[in-house]
């Protein structure tokens, strides 16, 4: 029995899980991807999700340590800036998120002072570092191949995987956003699955399939061997790569992928206002 204790967070309207997780002993925590909410009609972002998540922390006295961020999301706007205002957590993300801001700078015309000191984030981890919050740990791995800042965070015997894997019957991530490669997602993803079959594996995201009512969020190594559609124990690096190059080639774009960018390369922050005291996000036009 692990000395933490998780509590997953849903929300609806981008399919995202988010986590709090806390030592039951001295109440130190982590929180894991969290949301802010974005209305793209109106381009108004508001913070119920999140409010969820602080309503949570306080409730059970928690301190937090850090927020997490897996990787620069597409398809939702981080609340790690937010968070961060509320709790005073550090907000972390994998080092490579300069090769992720350097690739969306060009794109969306930015400049440096947009970014701001440590690529606007408090700690970039390395591969393999180690963070603490009160009596645990988290190791850094580094999962590149749906983007190249792609972190896994291992507490104890579990992982937060971000989007690099789904459950067992939707399979694995996209790899055809900017700097994402599907032969590199393959290796990451045998990296998670060296581990012990028992490690339990918790995931970002979940669209089940037509015959699969229920969400789920949390899955194994040994299912993931055993049952994942894309990636199963036996399937080559060659077929994987066709397979995962010629789905992609079938997706749409995330709804919020414009939006969504913009604010998570800041780690949550808006863009700066300008003289009329207003943040704008930008559209480039026949880009995407």
């Amino acid at each position: 029995m692990g000395r933490h204790v998780i509590h997953s967070f849903f929300d609806k309207e981008t399919s995202t899980f988010s986590y709090v997780v806390y030592s039951p002993h001295d109440l130190h925590s982590v929180i894991i991807d969290p949301v802010l909410n974005y209305q793209q009609e109106s381009g108004r972002i508001t913070s119920e999700s999140a409010d969820t998540i602080l309503e949570f922390v306080k409730l059970n006295r928690l301190h937090v340590d850090y927020i997490l961020e897996t990787h620069a999301h597409a398809d939702h706007l981080s609340a790690g800036h937010y968070l961060q205002e509320k709790t005073g957590g550090l907000l972390a993300i994998g080092e490579n998120i300069r090769e992720v801001q350097q690739v969306f700078k060009s794109i969306f015309n930015l400049n440096d002072d947009d970014l701001g000191n440590k690529a606007g984030f408090d700690v970039l981890l390395k591969d393999k570092e180690r963070i603490h919050f009160g009596e645990l740990s988290i190791e850094a791995i580094s999962v590149p191949g749906h983007t190249p800042a792609c972190m896994a965070y291992k507490i104890e015997d579990c992982l937060f995987v971000g989007d690099t894997l789904f459950m067992p019957d939707v399979g694995t991530a996209r790899c055809d956003f900017p700097g994402g490669d599907a032969r590199t997602l393959f290796q990451s993803v045998h990296k998670i699955l060296s581990y012990p079959e028992y490690t339990t594996l918790y995931l970002c995201h979940d669209y089940p399939p037509p015959n699969r009512t229920q969400l789920e969020f949390k899955t194994t190594v040994k299912d993931q061997k055993e049952n994942n559609i894309h990636i199963h124990s036996g399937i080559s690096e060659e077929a994987f790569v066709a397979l995962r190059t010629q789905r992609d080639k079938t997706l749409n774009l995330p709804n919020l992928i414009i939006p969504a960018i913009q604010i998570n390369i800041r780690g949550g922050r808006f863009p700066t206002p300008e003289n009329n005291g207003i943040s704008y996000l930008k559209i480039p036009i026949n880009y995407f």
